[in-house]
């Protein structure tokens, strides 16, 4: 007979076989390293298997611990779903539907545009949290996600929001600058990066051959790049989801027509036999049709 296990072991491993990392686990469990390799090793001894095995700095799940983590993870989201409808069932107070997105997203989409969603719908009260990790977190967490990634946990759902694109912007002042700036005009100007994102891919689509290096200040968050091309620091590469209302309003003008896919997609995620689930189809709905209709995709 198995001993008793700890339910708080049992997310630690789930987390940690989700994440394949303890401190990502940690993180997202709001406690210690040490806590979570704690709680993994005790439940090694209850069942008398190894659930990790450490390659280089990382611990990677045996083909047993995921099988596990597999049958925790519905489990987990049924225990979850049962407290919800017990909750729904005794009248309590409806609270707010959790929103989780990714930061870019909700700054430059999302939240000028809830105005809308919230005159329609008053009744739908909600909390934004932003999220600025590329990996989701646990779908758990929040009744709504719109992550850069599709949620792989039982009983969950993701669907990309639209396809998007990365296109060149300045302010006006920049451009005034560069008379008769377009894309072959680029190589000329300071060029502003985000990230580890390379020009060369949007230079070969502008049909630009022979560039030379790449230079100028790097940006790791895309608000803050905004902001650089908004003060007019240079030009750089926007998604077109988040140019679309600073072109409309003037405040950025377009370098050309050369565009690239975007690297990473955006995903709404949500459990499928959530108790609000009507109210999370509204948001959803509201949410597709207006993204594409902002956008013209």
């Amino acid at each position: 007979m198995v001993p008793p296990v700890n339910y708080a072991s049992l997310r630690a491993l789930e987390a940690a076989e989700r994440r394949r990392s303890y401190s990502l686990a940690a993180t997202e469990r709001y406690v210690t390293h040490s806590a979570i390799s704690h709680q993994i090793r005790q439940l090694e001894l209850s069942l008398g298997i190894t659930l990790f095995v450490r390659s280089g700095t990382q611990m990677l799940p045996t083909p047993e611990c995921s099988r596990l983590a597999s049958r925790i993870r519905r489990a987990l989201n049924e225990i979850d779903q049962a407290l919800a409808e017990t909750s729904a069932r005794q009248g309590a107070a409806v609270t707010p539907l959790l929103l989780s997105v990714m930061t870019d997203f909700a700054m430059f989409w999302l939240i000028p545009q809830l105005g809308t969603f919230t005159a329609q719908y008053p009744e739908i009260e909600f909390t934004v949290a932003p999220h600025t990790d590329i990996t989701p977190p646990d779908p758990r967490t929040a009744d709504i996600g719109i992550w850069h990634q599709k949620a792989t946990a039982h009983g969950y759902r993701s669907v990309r929001l639209t396809e998007d694109s990365v296109i060149c912007v300045c302010s006006p002042d920049f451009a005034a600058r560069y008379p008769d700036l377009g894309n072959k005009q680029l190589v000329d100007v300071p060029l502003l990066r985000f990230g580890s994102r390379s020009w060369r891919e949007f230079f070969e689509a502008a049909g630009i051959e022979d560039a030379p290096p790449e230079k100028g200040p790097v940006y790791r968050d895309a608000g803050a790049l905004l902001q650089a091309v908004i003060s007019g620091h240079g030009a750089a590469m926007i998604r077109r989801h988040m140019a679309t209302p600073f072109l409309a309003r003037g405040e950025l003008v377009r370098i050309g027509t050369a565009e690239v896919p975007a690297q990473l997609d955006y995903y709404v995620t949500w459990m499928e036999d959530h108790p609000r689930r009507k109210d999370i189809d509204t948001f959803v709905t509201w949410l597709r049709e207006n993204l594409t209709a902002k956008n013209g995709k």
